[in-house]
């Protein structure tokens, strides 16, 4: 378990994500998360169109159209990476 504490930003209260946490989960710069409260606790979680089984379903994708397209494994990796379908 984390500890972090929360601080202004703007108008508004924040706190970073320790980078253990982002590693475990594959969280990235810049990626947009749900936040909800749940029985007094703070839930985040991704939106449902980039849940774990769409992204390997992407990635098989991605995959078999490696031949029709000749892309390098830098590419698929770098398309997986930022989300791409295509």
């Amino acid at each position: 378990m984390s500890h972090v504490t929360v601080g202004k930003w703007g108008k508004n209260l924040a706190f970073r994500v320790p980078f253990e946490i982002a590693k475990a989960t594959g969280l990235s710069n810049g990626e947009q998360v749900e936040m909800e409260v749940k029985d007094g606790d703070i839930l985040i979680r991704r939106p449902a169109a980039n849940s774990r089984a769409d992204a390997i379903k992407a990635a098989e994708e991605i995959a078999a159209m490696r031949g029709k397209y000749k892309m390098s494994r830098a590419e698929i990796l770098e398309m997986l990476h930022e989300g791409r379908r295509k």
